[in-house]
């Protein structure tokens, strides 16, 4: 039996080394863990399933601080409960090399399930963490595949569209596997929240599909607890359970305002609040033993929840042996003979990169059924569909199509949630490419993260045509080669495509697509040779017959036939050209010198590149001396061959180029 006095202590110990660590680093939020410690411990002394000496145990249930700034909860959590998170740990707090970083980061600190720094990516790809939830228990059986995903949330998550978006899809879909902590604490960052939010959120949710609860004092665990098991027992809606808190509780003279929110309290407004809660001032980092005896139970419990889920792991896995096959392919335990569907396309037959990617995605979904994914209700022009599967609806959330709806940032946060929680193989997006920017935010936080997950794009250039500049993307792909750690591929046609697909299936980060609308020439010699020199990033395509170029053409997607037409007439003119396809930038520069200098010899100075986009950033392979050819202003309303005539697309200008070049 927990006494009232040993829950009090173990709450405090939450709220003492938060805002011990917080002025220690003279920077951080204090306030958010003063306020929200009580529904914390509640949330995990009482109900959260997880092994702390086992961050990874696939069953456990998910916990995600949304509102990230109040990053000291967590790390104080992570700690009290056990995990690999030292006390020294907690003094670093926001110090170089730490694993207490600002904000929670994935990799870096063992139990932070994803990154969150901005405000509602949090939820948002906990909604994803949930989804996979309930697709994998339909698949593998809800015996062995059977857990919650939490979330701590905060004013600004419900403020930021993101998450409007994504808790619209968790209400229609029915994750009742679901709940999430509302810590309303009527307080933002510039000072009273009715200054910018005065709507009903309960009301909200309501018509969102929710269920909604209210716990008026923050401070009252057992309401807390009853709250959660409600929540628990309703299993056809998520839950929201608003939790009226007091920020910065226990600080005389700065709880319940801004001033609590996210500066330290200072070193005198420590001391009083200590004293306010009944703990030594003089005292820094300080946990009373029987509380930390307390919170440590959860170590021989979590071991014990975790053993007892292997035992009945190990009779299912019995039992099924053709389940357990895909089991271990969805995590990573064995290997899927993925490739061996990847169709080889005709050459006689021209195809839009975007129908050729649709092919490609469906040979290797076929061998990997938790492979799961969607797109922004352009499924008829994104070509994802997985054919012969069901999609997702209302109350209906485990299909392998996932009907997104017009709702790009939470679809790529969700598929990044779906990437984090494991199981699922390859998540992946779909939508146009100019709408990449609805969803940057995720695409960033993905790259940030490493997460395995496909972003889809089609109509990637001013090829899509008539529908004008608000549709044609001509920064895009530059602007999502500038993210660190995200691999960007552009394809010249539909083996290129296949290609591109065997290379991202083989990383561990992101990878984006861009695909065309309009039908280009399919590369039909060697192509083993071009999935091969896709996967190097680029590679040479056509060259000289003796290997010594005056002048190297560069191209990605659909410009690469104009290139190949372009190598064609300087032939013709006795100028020794190579063309160069360069699908993945990102690839092409992980490659070593002797590749990188083979393809692109330093002493052939005479280059010229061709994009259907923006030509910044092609200077760092044409150099100084290099032609761009490229759409520097917006796209205009035409058909596409009118506009690539317009902007200097054309075999002719490249032509020109290059002559005036040597």
């Amino acid at each position: 039996m927990v006494t009232a006095d040993l829950q009090q202590l173990a709450i405090n110990s939450i709220r003492t080394l938060s805002i011990d660590a917080v002025q220690e680093a003279n920077s951080g939020h204090p306030g958010l863990p003063l306020g929200a410690a009580p529904m914390a411990y509640t949330l995990w002394a009482r109900h959260l399933r997880h092994n702390p000496k086992n961050p990874d145990w696939a069953n456990r249930d998910r916990f995600v601080l949304s509102a990230g700034h109040g990053s000291m909860l967590i790390y104080s959590l992570l700690h009290l409960a056990g995990y690999d998170l030292s006390l020294e740990e907690l003094k670093n707090f926001r110090q170089w090399g730490s694993k207490t970083p600002g904000h929670p980061e994935y990799h870096d600190t063992p139990g932070v399930e994803t990154t969150t720094g901005p405000l509602g990516q949090g939820i948002s790809t906990a909604i994803g963490m949930a989804l996979a939830e309930s697709y994998l228990s339909s698949y593998f059986g809800s015996d062995i595949v059977d857990h919650y995903t939490y979330v701590i949330a905060s004013d600004g998550d419900f403020m930021e569209g993101v998450a409007i978006e994504a808790c619209a899809l968790a209400g229609h879909w029915g994750l009742g596997k679901l709940i999430v902590l509302y810590d309303s604490n009527d307080v933002t960052l510039d000072g009273k929240a009715e200054m910018i939010f005065t709507e009903d959120l309960q009301a909200r949710f309501k018509a969102q599909g929710w269920h909604t609860l209210l716990v008026e004092d923050g401070n009252d665990v057992e309401a807390i607890d009853a709250a959660i098991k409600e929540g628990q027992s309703v299993s056809d809606k998520p839950t929201l359970i608003e939790v009226k808190t007091i920020i910065g509780y226990g600080s005389p003279n700065k709880a319940g305002s801004s001033a609590a929110h996210g500066s330290p309290l200072g070193e005198e407004e420590v001391r009083l609040t200590k004293e306010a809660l009944g703990w030594n001032p003089d005292e820094k980092f300080v946990v009373p033993g029987e509380a930390l005896e307390h919170w440590r139970e959860a170590v021989d419990r979590g071991a014990q929840q975790e053993a007892d889920w292997n035992e009945k792991f190990g009779a299912w896995r019995s039992a099924n042996p053709e389940l357990a096959k895909q089991w271990d392919i969805a995590y990573g335990e064995a290997e899927a003979d993925w490739e061996s569907d990847i169709p080889v396309f005709d050459p006689e037959k021209p195809i839009a990169t975007r129908s050729a990617s649709g092919e490609v995605l469906n040979a290797i979904a076929k061998n990997f059924p938790t492979m799961i994914g969607g797109d922004a209700d352009l499924a008829g022009s994104t070509k994802t569909l997985i054919k012969g599967a069901e999609n997702t609806g209302p109350g209906k959330s485990a299909a392998r199509n996932i009907r997104f709806g017009v709702r790009e940032f939470a679809m790529g946060a969700i598929a990044n949630g779906m990437a984090l929680h494991g199981g699922i193989v390859k998540p992946y997006t779909a939508t146009f490419l100019t709408f990449s920017d609805y969803m940057r935010g995720a695409i960033r936080l993905g790259a940030l993260m490493s997460v395995p997950a496909l972003y889809i794009f089609t109509h990637d250039s001013i090829g899509l045509g008539e529908d004008g500049p608000t549709h044609q993307p001509i920064e895009h792909v530059m602007s999502m080669r500038a993210i660190p750690n995200l691999y960007v591929f552009r394809p010249a046609d539909a083996t290129e495509t296949a290609g591109a697909y065997k290379a991202a299936m083989k990383l561990k980060a992101p990878a984006t697509f861009a695909f065309t609308r309009q039908n280009l020439p399919v590369l039909g010699d060697n192509v083993e040779g071009i999935h091969e020199g896709v996967g190097r990033g680029a590679y040479v395509l056509l060259d000289t017959d003796d290997g010594n170029p005056q002048v190297i053409i560069m191209a990605t997607g659909s410009e690469v036939e104009i290139a190949m037409e372009a190598h064609e007439t300087l032939e013709a003119d006795g100028i020794k050209a190579r063309v160069v396809s360069m699908p993945c930038w990102e690839l092409f520069d992980e490659q070593d010198d002797d590749y990188k200098n083979s393809v692109l010899p330093p002493e052939v100075t005479a280059r010229v590149s061709i994009e259907a986009g923006t030509t910044l950033g092609w200077g760092k392979y044409t150099g100084l001396n290099g032609v761009n050819i490229g759409v520097d202003t917006f796209g205009r309303s035409a058909p596409y061959k009118k506009l690539y005539e317009f902007f200097g697309l054309t075999p002719a200008k490249v032509v020109e180029a290059a002559k005036s070049l040597i």
